[in-house]
């Protein structure tokens, strides 16, 4: 009866599961004491395993920079088989990349292995160094590149497939054609680029201290021009007026009065994203330490020994001599990402266009979000329309303050430039704006609705190529992919104006919390949130507090600051390695 009962559920496992047959091997065993055994050998345990993962998504992350490394860092879901693409095998604080040019920070103590941070998040993570060269949205495929130095023998170049894609390249310095800027400039975007610099400086004060260089020839060595007021060149101007004057004028004495640092400007004021008194203040001590600040300075072109640069205002052309320049004038595409925005219909833009919710515009399934990409705000006035409509629900053509009060919230939430245009204006609510009252008989038609929000659409502003933007747009995403499940039965986002139901998420809302702008000399500019302008020496301690809490490692946060006391006390390394 027992073998009875085994041979029925045998075979009706073989019937059910004709891949069973192939997982089970049965062979007697006839023992020395005539005993019948039974051996049997199964994977399908090991079958079943590998359907679930195969029933995983699939994620690829393009970019260990300040987006991707905020995902990586933020993800807690195990839902998704994630597979990340880069370059560079570690993030930067890349913030600091001023301090690393001239020695006050080693570069060593700015990055951490971006499999420390991944094994930290407790999601399996897997990491490939190299390069995506090609993105091909029709196949869901993207084409990487190992760098070749590393000799593979030809096996350099692979392809992965995703169900998710999550572009995080970051974006390359914008030189906006200038003539010999890619040949004869130093850019201030890597970890690299800081430590080319921090060469080139030693090698101009070692190359100017050789007895046969004549004195002409020592000023142009020791002429160091910076392109660019916003705050990386602003920082290094102050960093490398520090370095000169705090170190190297004891180490090259006789080389101190040759040196000048210039600071061109093509706009009316540096750090023209700050408050006017900050501003002013660092024009101010820039002149005082200095520092030649020439605003209103385009540059035309840059040679190996010149650069040349034309007045706004007078249109006189002007050259001056340089030991280096030093180009930070903003970001632009990638050539990766130009090709790829044509495939998707966004030609001719600066960045990849994304809507609120990070996805790329014209594709469901790829994401983008950092310095590579813009959010393309949708506007009020293009679905007013529709806003009404879906407010209307007695289809009488009048919205009366119930109705209205029904989607007020959703329509602050879906367009933030409403929220922006009332603070702008001293307005109490939206209601205000409509020119509602308490009464419940006021009611307000489609052309005045029209009218009272002609106005909003003024307050859309893009968001700045900043750290602080690209790594709230990494931890956002991140939470959207740990509660997609969720979201999918019980959306939570604001009411679709030209649909149903609701949106899956609240859209992407970035927080500036402030920002800083050291000017040398232990002294630092702040605009934090409210207003609130603190210039001095007691702001260089608020950066450096702030700054050591930011950094992605307590083994960062270690080396920086020991090299913050070890520069105190010993001075910035001027060594030649």
């Amino acid at each position: 009866m027992r073998w009875s009962s085994f041979y029925h559920r045998a075979s009706r496992v073989f019937n059910e599961y004709p891949s069973f047959s192939k997982s089970v091997i049965v062979c007697t065993v006839i023992s020395s004491g005539g005993g019948l055994g039974l051996v049997a050998y199964g994977d399908a345990v090991q079958s079943s395993s590998d359907n679930a993962k195969e029933r995983k998504k699939k994620v690829v992350i393009l970019g260990t920079g300040w987006a991707g490394t905020s995902f990586i860092k933020s993800m807690k879901s195990t839902s998704y088989d994630i597979h990340v693409v880069s370059p560079r095998n570690y993030f930067a604080f890349t913030p600091l990349l001023p301090s690393v040019t001239c020695g006050t920070v080693e570069a060593r103590s700015i990055v951490e292995p971006i499999r420390n941070i991944s094994r930290k998040s407790g999601v399996n993570i897997e990491f490939s160094e190299a390069e995506c060269y090609k993105i091909d949205p029709k196949n869901r495929k993207v084409y990487c590149r190992a760098d070749p130095e590393k000799k593979m023998g030809g096996i350099e170049d692979f392809s992965l497939d995703y169900d998710y894609l999550v572009i995080a390249m970051g974006a390359k310095s914008n030189t906006f054609n200038t003539p010999g800027v890619q040949e004869h400039a130093f850019f201030l975007k890597e970890v690299d680029d800081a430590l080319r610099i921090r060469q080139k400086v030693v090698d101009l004060f070692e190359k100017a201290s050789i007895p046969s260089i004549p004195v002409e020839e020592k000023k142009k060595l020791l002429s160091f021009v910076i392109v660019g007021g916003g705050p990386t060149g602003v920082e290094f101007a102050a960093e490398l007026h520090d370095f000169v004057h705090e170190d190297l004028s004891k180490l090259y004495p006789s080389l101190k009065s040759y040196v000048k640092i210039t600071l061109l400007e093509a706009g009316d004021h540096i750090l023209n994203m700050f408050d006017k008194r900050i501003t002013e203040f660092a024009e101010t001590k820039f002149k005082r330490d200095g520092i030649d600040v020439k605003l209103g300075s385009m540059v035309i072109k840059v040679s190996e020994r010149e650069i040349s640069a034309k007045d706004r205002v007078t249109g006189k052309v002007g050259s001056i001599p340089h030991g280096m320049v030093v180009w930070s004038t903003g970001v632009g595409p990638r050539p990766e990402i130009v090709e790829f925005m044509k495939q998707v219909g966004q030609s001719n833009r600066r960045a990849l266009a994304t809507d609120e919710w990070l996805r790329v515009e014209g594709s469901d399934n790829i994401y983008a979000l950092g310095d590579c990409a813009t959010i393309n705000q949708r506007k009020v006035m293009e679905d007013i329309a529709s806003i009404f409509s879906k407010a209307d629900k007695n289809n009488t053509g009048k919205l009366d303050v119930k109705e209205f009060h029904g989607v007020v919230d959703d329509i602050i939430e879906r367009y933030p430039q409403v929220e922006i245009y009332l603070k702008k204006n001293q307005m109490k609510d939206i209601a205000t704006l409509l020119k509602f009252s308490q009464e419940s008989s006021v009611t307000v038609d489609i052309e005045s609705f029209k009218s009272a929000l002609s106005n909003v659409d003024t307050q859309m502003k893009n968001l700045p190529p900043t750290a602080q933007v690209a790594a709230q747009q990494g931890a956002y995403l991140a939470d959207c992919f740990n509660r997609m499940e969720t979201c999918e039965q019980y959306p939570e986002g604001p009411l679709r104006f030209r649909g149903t139901g609701r949106h899956r998420f609240h859209p992407f809302r970035y927080k500036h919390f402030g920002q800083f702008a050291p000017l040398g000399g232990e002294q630092t500019a702040a605009q934090l949130p409210g207003d609130w302008i603190s210039i001095g020496h007691s702001t260089q301690w608020l950066w450096y507090s702030i700054y050591a809490s930011k950094l992605v490692s307590w083994r960062t946060r270690a080396l920086v600051v020991s090299d913050w006391g070890r520069r105190f006390v010993f001075g910035r390394d001027s060594s030649r390695i």
